[in-house]
């Protein structure tokens, strides 16, 4: 291992390794490969921080590999029958944009969560990394004789049910602590007694994406998209989460309230808030680049769904499936990326109805990784580590790749995917993508195992 790659583990070593549910174990394992899944859903993470000072740096000095040996590693990647007959690869000098081997680099793949670092991408560019999303109580006027507080849904879906842990993403803000400040306002202005309403309009269009299932619902992988949840609509005690996490959090914001000593009358109604309303109280979630992290590392489909609506509100698209995924393209495209022959059914990478080409995930990761844009630099630093974080946790472990490859991973069905950055073993930064797609079934984990080799040996070559 380099000088590179100690110092890449040491800088890591603080990170608390992340339960990484959604994969199987590691090559070296003798436990029996587990069927194939959905995404699992992740614990939370308290203070996860993606620090841009993280990402490997670029050295012009280190030797670029040669075409010729990434060729003959990506032949035994495909030769191992395990990926399917055709998948697409490709090899990108982070420094240079060469491409230094690619093989259908400009076909669709289904990208299953993998789709995820495009997201990332799109709403650090549209936002800034320092962002946070505002929820806010707003004087909703009037109605039959009753004062109306309204809940603006601000697109945090993180909110705690009571006190917010500045220390944490999710949970950040909560929904208590609005209810103290908005209390302490309305007692200020001498009202006791209110009626709370909802605005949840931010979002528009369908809850569910083609191809969300209810499997997906079952398993908690999914819920009906709102502006607004607390713990991302997720519910103690089981898996399957909120049927309408936005109501669900304007009725625990009501408790709250009544718990802070003012009278709330009646149910929650969803009213849009009055244009111009005066402000009562806001909370904010954590910044836009712990977000980032925490849906990188979890590979949490709720919230990467959430960032992509946002992305659709910051660039005037309809924050709908569809038009969160036509924004997040356009932000690609305007940063430069080609993006033809990509199409996305949603942000999260959970419907197959979703295709991207391993040039645009690529380019993506180069753009992030060269320093030509520093406010997206932050989102390699969020992606997991080979063998200590997120969903890389119990993978890639003991082998040339550990600590060196930084890498978003996908799991469907027939779908295996990793993209991100390797620094090899002659200290070269390189951008790299493997989609995987019509693998025989129920042969994930091979599909996985032959992934994980193949990076690995890009790792360990001097391939020159």
């Amino acid at each position: 291992m380099t000088a590179l790659s100690v110092l890449l583990v040491l800088l890591l070593g603080g990170y608390a390794a992340l339960d990484a549910n959604d994969v199987v174990p590691g090559v070296l394992t003798r436990t029996p490969p587990w069927p194939d899944a959905e995404p699992f859903p992740e614990v939370a993470a308290a203070g996860l921080t993606a620090a841009p000072d993280q990402v490997p740096s670029l050295s012009g000095e280190a030797p670029v590999p040669s075409t010729e040996e990434l060729a003959a590693l990506a032949s035994s990647l495909v030769s191992s029958g395990a990926v399917g007959p055709a998948p697409g690869v490709l090899v990108t000098d982070v420094l240079t944009g060469e491409d230094l081997y690619g093989a259908r680099a400009a076909e669709s793949y289904v990208p299953a969560s993998s789709l995820k670092l495009l997201t990332g991408l799109a709403v650090l560019a549209s936002y800034g990394d320092q962002h946070r999303f505002v929820t806010s109580v707003v004087d909703g006027g009037n109605g039959d004789g009753v004062d109306v507080v309204t809940l603006v849904a601000g697109g945090d879906l993180t909110l705690a049910a009571e006190e917010g842990d500045p220390s944490s993403v999710v949970g950040h803000a909560g929904l208590g602590d609005l209810a103290a400040e908005v209390a302490t306002e309305l007692a200020a202005q001498g009202r006791t007694e209110v009626q709370v309403s909802l605005d949840d309009t931010l979002f528009t269009g369908p809850g569910l994406a083609p191809r969300w299932g209810p499997v997906d619902l079952s398993g908690g992988w999914a819920m009906p998209m709102a502006p607004i949840a607390v713990d991302i609509g997720r519910r103690d005690g089981t898996s399957v989460r909120s049927s309408d996490a936005a109501l669900d959090a304007a009725e625990t914001f009501a408790d709250a309230l009544a718990g802070e000593g003012i009278s709330v009358t009646g149910d929650v109604q969803r009213v849009a808030a009055p244009d111009g309303a005066s402000e009562l109280g806001a909370v904010e979630s954590a910044p836009l680049r712990d977000l980032v992290a925490f849906t990188m590392q979890q590979s949490e489909n709720v919230l990467s769904e959430a960032l992509g609506r946002m992305t659709a509100v910051a660039t005037g698209h309809e924050a709908s499936f569809a038009g969160a995924g036509e924004a997040v393209l356009a932000v690609l495209a305007d940063l430069g990326l080609d993006t033809s022959g990509n199409s996305l059914s949603d942000t999260s990478g959970l419907s197959s109805e979703s295709v991207v080409t391993p040039r645009l995930l690529t380019d993506a990761v180069r753009l992030a990784a060269d320093g030509s844009h520093p406010e997206l630099t932050s989102l390699l630093a969020a992606v997991p580590v080979a063998g200590l974080e997120g969903t890389l946790n119990s993978r890639l472990t003991d082998t040339a790749a550990t600590g060196v490859v930084r890498a978003k991973t996908g799991t469907l069905p027939q779908v295996v995917a990793l993209t991100g950055m390797v620094t090899t073993e002659d200290g070269r930064l390189l951008a790299f993508t493997v989609l995987a797609n019509d693998f025989d079934r129920g042969s994930a984990y091979l599909a996985r195992i032959a992934v994980d080799e193949w990076i690995s040996s890009v790792a360990e070559c001097g391939c020159r």
